[in-house]
């Protein structure tokens, strides 16, 4: 008996990867995140399964469902939205089940930064610009920040900045990243990144309070950095004619001449 962290991807269902859905359609249990999984994915459940929304549930309740499985010696589906290495709550989990000796596997999804991302047709590191990306959040009820982990001091970096659970909270994003990145920095909101009802917002920390109109909701991403709107940017050596690597020789002494490894 083995429980599946599978990473669900951002929200559309087809989003998932291959061994996902395969996972899912092996598990006679499924236990799932139903306020961010869209239930689509429970299509790919075999006939009878068990199949557990746990949005309701605390964290010893689901233990308690993925030990009741275990008695019965059923494999477990457990879904979560995006990928389950960030804000997952999955450590916890994991935890729980190393101490009752539990086997697991985990299998990663989609972020909801790439969806975002791919939404806007951004890419989030250009040469000369930003070379970085920072996955933050500002601090919340469920989990604080760590003191050194603030946004002025990722700002400082100059990187670009993927922003999560933080919309709400939209005012104090500008507030304190304006300073390090300047009014005219580009800033671009995505809600629901890849669901049916995507929507997308590009605007300056100058000018994006007054394009949500106040509007902000909760499952959204703010991207914030020069990367986001930069034209005059350095175009990579890797594809460059002159450029020397080891699947494309160059010159009459190349570093890698053809067929070595």
């Amino acid at each position: 008996m083995t429980v599946h962290f599978i990473g669900a991807g951002p929200g559309a269902p087809d989003l998932i990867t291959l061994r996902g859905r395969d996972l899912i359609a092996a598990c006679p249990v499924c236990l799932y995140a139903g306020s961010l999984v869209p239930e689509a994915l429970l299509q790919h459940c075999p006939p009878g399964a068990r199949i557990v929304n746990t949005a309701p549930l605390s964290l010893d309740q689901i233990i308690a469902e993925i030990q009741t499985a275990h008695r019965a010696g059923q494999d477990i589906a457990r879904l979560h939205s995006g990928d389950l290495s960030v804000w997952s709550a999955m450590g916890e989990q994991l935890r729980r089940l190393r101490a009752l000796d539990i086997p697991y596997r985990i299998t990663p999804g989609v972020p909801a930064f790439a969806a975002s991302a791919a939404a806007l047709g951004a890419e989030l590191t250009l040469p000369g610009v930003a070379q970085s990306l920072v996955l933050t959040r500002t601090s919340g009820r469920a989990s604080a920040m760590p003191e050194a982990e603030t946004l002025e001091n990722f700002a400082a970096t100059q990187a670009t900045l993927a922003i999560h659970l933080s919309v709400h909270v939209l005012e104090d994003v500008v507030a304190r990243l304006t300073p390090a990145y300047g009014p005219e920095c580009p800033v671009a909101i995505v809600w629901r990144a890849s669901w049916p009802d995507q929507r997308l917002l590009r605007a300056t920390l100058a000018t994006v309070l007054d394009a949500t109109q106040g509007e902000r909701g909760r499952t959204a991403l703010i991207l914030v950095g020069p990367a986001l709107g930069a034209q005059d940017f350095d175009e990579s050596c890797l594809y460059a004619g002159d450029y020397d690597r080891r699947f494309r020789p160059v010159g009459t002494h190349p570093r890698f001449p053809e067929g070595t490894q």
